[in-house]
């Protein structure tokens, strides 16, 4: 790993939380992902399970967890499997975890090697009187792959057919939708290496680069600072292609009076960063793209003020979707006509604003979050609005990380330039 050792009582919370609401006499068990064959003799490059992850730090693959809380012998209430470490694998691939790193990294005191597994767990699961067993309940899952959680749940139901089995995912939905304080600390190393990237894009920036060369400085500025690399697929769009919300393509060229939209975040301890920022490629807003800008900025900081503990998603989007509504109107988009007669179902607003405001997030960019409930203190979300024009050919997007707490909400990223003045200052060389 590229990043500095975490605190390993971010996991060791994490696991006594997750512990706590399990059933008397229960056994939970979390496996690794699967590495996934790419060509020939090639993999994909490994990331781990998400859950397994959060309650261990271990990052490992064909690895496990076991937590067994009413285990009568204490040394096994917590267990992390691992890969025995092999001389000759290890010449090639790298070295594997020996049980004190592991230790270090998770707290957990008992390692035991993946090929001696089946003598420990069976006894324990005949003492257990409950399974709870993990799948991806992300509601934005979209993979039909039978992944090794999957098969791993058809392997325990044969052996163990009349034991009672439960989700541990539906517990992991709540508990990680609340962070820790240990975890944004983590989550703010992040933010402050996205920062560090931003400031450096827009010195970078001018007329002639290539999208591609801009993701590149984001790259090698993460790098640098010691992150796992970007959170998820750089988004460097720039001109009419910033209407495109998953545009990944990044081979243009940025061009004179375009404006360029930048959504990127960096990973680091496993936890993400998540900033879209627009600038003008020469450094200077028209009047047109400053209006347009400060119409979405307005939509931002209003949105950000809404998202407090008790609202919904559901409500905090829809009244979002009213103060869009009035910046439209003013910058001409709609009339009063078209809001007046709109669909309830599709409203006028959604042809220029057409994705969601906010997304939980943390270990995962899209992180576990209920979408329907009211929001929490402890809750970790984005606000970010958009505005694109096909007619005017460009998109803006502006994006914050924000922290739900009793009192309101703190902006994590309340530091990295916003305003059409400081994003020119610092494009101009008069922001140090």
């Amino acid at each position: 790993m590229k990043y500095l050792p975490l605190n390993s009582t971010i996991f060791i919370k994490n696991r006594k939380r997750f512990a706590a609401e399990l059933l008397p006499n229960s056994i939970a068990i979390f496996v690794s992902n699967d590495e996934f064959p790419k060509n020939g003799d090639s993999l994909h490059h490994f990331e781990q399970n998400s859950d397994l992850f959060w309650l261990s730090g271990i990052e490992q693959e064909d690895s496990l967890l076991i937590l067994f809380p009413d285990n009568q012998d204490p040394e096994f209430r917590e267990v992390l499997v691992l890969v025995r470490p092999v001389e000759l694998k290890e010449k090639w691939d790298g070295k594997r975890l020996r049980a004190a790193e592991a230790t270090a990294i998770s707290g957990i005191k008992t390692i035991i090697w993946v090929d001696s597994l089946d003598s420990y767990l069976q006894p324990w699961i005949h003492a257990a009187d409950n399974i709870y067993l993990n799948t991806n309940e992300n509601d934005r899952k979209a993979s039909e792959i039978k992944t090794r959680e999957y098969r791993f749940i058809d392997e325990m139901k044969r052996k163990y057919p009349l034991h009672y089995y439960f989700r541990s995912a539906k517990i992991l939905k709540t508990l990680r939708s609340i962070k820790i304080s240990e975890e944004i600390e983590v989550v703010n190393t992040a933010i402050e290496i996205t920062h560090k990237t931003f400031e450096r894009i827009c010195r970078f920036v001018k007329p002639g680069v290539m999208e591609y060369e801009v993701e590149a400085e984001i790259i090698h500025e993460f790098l640098r600072n010691r992150a796992t690399g970007e959170a998820y697929g750089s988004i460097i769009a720039s001109g009419d292609r910033a209407r495109t919300l998953h545009y990944v393509s990044n081979n243009a060229e940025c061009k004179d009076g375009e404006l360029l939209l930048m959504d990127f975040g960096a990973e680091y301890g496993g936890y993400c960063a998540d900033l879209s920022r627009t600038i003008p490629v020469n450094g200077k807003f028209t009047s047109r793209q400053k209006e347009i800008y400060n119409a979405c900025l307005a939509i931002h900081n209003y949105a950000k003020g809404l998202l407090k503990p008790g609202i919904t998603i559901t409500e905090y989007t829809d009244k979002v979707g009213e103060e869009a509504t009035i910046q439209f109107i003013k910058l001409g988009l709609l009339t009063n006509e078209e809001v007046e007669n709109q669909n309830p179902k599709d409203k006028a607003y959604r042809k220029y604003l057409y994705h969601g405001i906010s997304h939980h997030l943390g270990i995962d960019v899209h992180d576990l979050g209920t979408r329907t409930a009211p929001l929490e203190a402890g809750m970790l979300l984005t606000v970010e609005p958009g505005i694109y024009i096909e007619e005017e050919k460009l998109g803006i997007r502006i994006e914050n990380n924000i922290l739900l707490t009793e009192s309101g909400n703190i902006d994590l990223m309340r530091n990295i330039p916003i305003t059409v003045e400081e994003i020119e200052a610092l494009m101009n060389g008069q922001n140090k």
